[in-house]
């Protein structure tokens, strides 16, 4: 049985040790020349020439924040996922499954986290999209409970997404060529959603779903000690080990890179938050700039996606900005950096002394999370 579950201690002291991922610039008036995902260099490079930093369980959130109740000691995120888009992640990941007929997103069991349906998720999203006509999103979805194309493709509809949804000439293989960002933008085709896994083959009723292992390789996940982190393949299993092959393939290289703990029972293990600041920081040993730069060397190109927890502590944009280049070309082109204010985030993740972990009544919901996994658990 393997949780990711962040300890109570935490979420206790995150508002006063982590420092909160500033909001990112909305470009949509930014005329000339307009920016793609917060940059106008990227506007001509492919969607594979380009590193996306990912929310690990995007929705599933450890404390309360503002709009929701919905949060649990099994959460990965402080920010909600609009939050997210908002401070510059464009990688979402969650995991699918049945809760009484109705697909909704739970933490490995709807038990333990349900964070509600995906429809009213995907529909918070593309509320986004509206807004920010210049971005390009990506979602990760885990296929925990085998929905079929035609259901998710239902979520979609319902949600009002699939306008944006883009859909590669082939399906069956790694694509060549990716578009660039200003051609999806153009094109209105800015949301690209990998599942893992749906057969592609068989895949008529929504081949805008694109199976993950199809396009994308990753490397290891469940890692406890800094000196860990790998960049050899792990998934897809054919691939397992075999780094060459995998870069030969065109397939896009995701990082998985969030340090786990063991809780010290039944094998559960949780997410590291005590080597947070570094495990998601530019230097260090186990740190973000530490694995994308080795793996950048083995790979011989930088990673396209970068998946960690807790993308509100540490340097994670910082990292993605410097792999692509864009820190001088957004202020040089006149796209102004995020404020130090944290203005925009405090609407969606508590007040400026909550920093994103919800304050005092967090702290307290926090601790009774914690106490219902334990039900759950035991039961």
């Amino acid at each position: 049985m393997h949780l990711h579950l962040p300890t109570t201690l935490f979420l206790l002291a995150a508002s006063t040790a982590a420092t909160t991922l500033q909001p990112r610039q909305n470009t949509t008036t930014t005329t000339p020349p307009h920016a793609c995902n917060n940059s106008p260099a990227l506007c001509s490079r492919p969607y594979s020439n380009i590193t996306h930093l990912g929310a690990h369980d995007s929705p599933f959130l450890a404390s309360a924040s503002r709009d929701t109740i919905t949060f649990s000691a099994a959460g990965n995120q402080n920010l909600n996922t609009t939050a997210q888009l908002t401070a510059g992640v464009r990688l979402l990941s969650a995991q699918i499954h049945n809760n009484s007929n109705a697909w909704h997103l739970c933490h490995t069991t709807c038990g333990l986290l349900d964070a509600g349906p995906l429809t009213a998720w995907l529909a918070s999203i593309k509320i986004w999209l509206d807004a920010n006509p210049y971005d390009v999103v990506t979602l990760l979805l885990v296929n925990s409970d085998n929905a079929t194309p035609a259901q998710l493709g239902k979520q979609f509809d319902l949600a009002g997404i699939t306008r944006y949804a883009y859909t590669p000439p082939s399906t069956n293989t790694p694509l060549a060529t990716w578009p660039s960002l200003g051609d999806m933008i153009a094109a209105q085709t800015r949301l690209v959603t990998f599942v893992a896994d749906l057969a592609p083959a068989s895949n008529t009723a929504a081949p805008y779903l694109l199976d993950e292992f199809t396009f994308v390789f990753e490397n290891p996940y469940n890692v406890t000690a800094p000196t860990n982190f790998s960049c050899v393949p792990e998934r897809p299993p054919t691939l397992a080990g075999q780094t060459a092959t995998a870069i030969a393939s065109g397939r896009l290289p995701l990082l998985n890179h969030f340090l786990d703990t063991n809780a010290g029972f039944a094998g559960v293990e949780m997410p590291d938050t005590g080597n947070l600041s570094t495990t998601n920081a530019a230097t260090g040993v186990g740190s973000l700039g530490a694995a994308v730069g080795e793996c950048g060397g083995v790979y011989g190109r930088n990673p396209s996606f970068l998946l960690v927890d807790f993308v509100d502590v540490g340097e994670g944009v910082k990292v993605v900005e410097g792999l692509n280049g864009v820190q001088v070309e957004m202020e040089s082109a006149g796209v102004a950096k995020p404020t130090a204010s944290g203005e925009g985030v405090g609407a969606f993740t508590g007040d400026a002394a909550g920093k994103g972990v919800g304050g005092g009544r967090g702290m307290v919901w926090a601790v009774v999370g914690m106490v219902a996994w334990w039900w759950v658990w035991l039961v």
